[in-house]
């Protein structure tokens, strides 16, 4: 395969193993390889030089470079990778520290802990403006995940507390807040003043915003199918028949992101293709849902369709509104992997700091933006830069520093 242009290149020139004295060159064999240099520590060493005053009136010295930790060892970019390897990569801190080992340094849990806290903390005013950003957007995706917390009253055990994430669809930013449970006061307090599209999987604690009349309710096509996937073996020929016409609407919206329509366009192919099918489809759902046994898992695939298929056809009246939650399942699928390597969050604050970075994060990648890089620099700068444009360091605005 082709390799990426922008890796450096080192090259060596193989001559052949004869005299060529006197040959007549004709050109060249390029073969390129791909070569690891593993990661490695070096240190910087600020030399900074002292003068004396004329006349005995002080003496001056260099100013070191302003750094995140002050009087810390650690560099933005050690403190970035850290970062980005726990939150990112799920790798966790214990882990870390014994590939410092095999580069030759020890670094105690301790001090690595607290460079993670000086971090966080230096990223909350960050995190708040993402918060009132996102607040502040008309349409949100909004889905929720689990995670166990260690419980500081039941020694060993632990608590099943929450990532309410919402995902702003048009500026492409995420936010995840963490709540001890899964009841509906978390997302009334993060949606208090939201007005706009609000589209979710259709989970009973969301139900409550249907009601306001400034929001519009609007659920998750991909569950429904999901619901007739699992009815394949209880009755196949139903299921099947149902999940052909959804993919018939997967298949408009398919066409429509393939050809970069506009939102005026998309709706325009949804009224003149979609419409159609969602309105069959309903009909015949409503008439086979009359012989078949409610609590079969076809009839309950049909039941949760049609007490839901206002909201799931709605997308269809406005082409800034997706199909389905997917964006904002996708945002949550890192945290499913990270769970199965560090099994639980060790407080409910810790919980809550992780929720920041997974906020940040995947930020980074809905813009697609390197985490490292953006994190690196914006370590760098947020110490000095003034905090009524802090907004310019989240990742959709953030151009990086020379």
């Amino acid at each position: 395969m082709p390799l990426p242009a922008h890796l450096p290149r080192v090259e060596f020139i193989i001559e052949p193993e004869v005299n060529t004295e006197g040959m007549k060159k004709i050109g060249e064999e390029i073969t390129e390889t791909l070569e690891y240099v593993p990661g490695k520590l070096l240190v910087n060493k600020y030399i900074r030089s002292k003068y004396a005053l004329a006349n005995g009136e002080g003496i001056v010295i260099g100013n070191l470079p302003s750094r995140l930790i002050e009087k810390g060892i650690a560099e933005a970019s050690l403190l970035a990778y850290i970062l980005t390897s726990k939150y990112v990569d799920h790798l966790p801190l214990y882990r870390q520290m014994e590939m410092f080992k095999r580069l030759g340094i020890k670094l105690p849990p301790s001090t690595v802990s607290d460079w993670v806290s000086y971090s966080l903390n230096a990223l909350k005013p960050l995190y708040e403006v993402l918060v009132s950003k996102v607040k502040a957007c008309s349409y949100l995706q909004a889905d929720e995940t689990p995670i166990k917390v260690l419980d500081k009253d039941k020694k060993g055990d632990t608590h099943r507390g929450y990532y309410w994430v919402y995902h702003a669809v048009k500026e492409s930013l995420v936010v995840f807040d963490y709540r001890e449970g899964r009841s509906r006061e978390g997302p009334e307090e993060i949606l208090k003043n939201f007005k706009g599209y609000l589209q979710t999987d259709g989970y009973g604690a969301y139900d409550a915003f249907g009601e306001r009349k400034d929001i519009t309710l609007i659920h998750c096509m991909a569950h429904a199918r999901r619901m007739f996937e699992h009815a394949l073996e209880n009755d196949k020929d139903r299921a099947e028949y149902a999940l052909k016409e959804i993919q018939k609407l997967y298949a408009v919206e398919r066409e429509c992101r393939e050809s970069n329509l506009s939102t005026e366009e998309i709706k325009a192919e949804r009224q003149e293709k979609s419409l159609t099918v969602l309105t069959s489809l309903e009909k015949w759902m409503k008439e086979e849902y009359a012989k078949i046994t409610p609590q079969s898992s076809i009839g309950k695939a049909i039941h949760y369709s049609l007490r839901r298929w206002k909201r799931l056809s709605l997308y269809a009246e406005n082409g800034i509104l997706e199909i389905d939650n997917n964006l904002v399942e996708n945002s949550i699928r890192p945290v499913a992997i990270g769970r199965k390597n560090y099994l639980f969050a060790g407080s409910h604050e810790a919980a809550q700091r992780s929720a920041m970075m997974y906020s940040l994060f995947a930020c980074c990648k809905k813009n697609e933006v390197n985490p490292y890089d953006w994190l690196k620099d914006v370590l760098n700068r947020i110490s000095d830069h003034h905090i009524s444009r802090i907004e310019e360091l989240l990742p959709n605005n953030w151009k990086k520093s020379n």
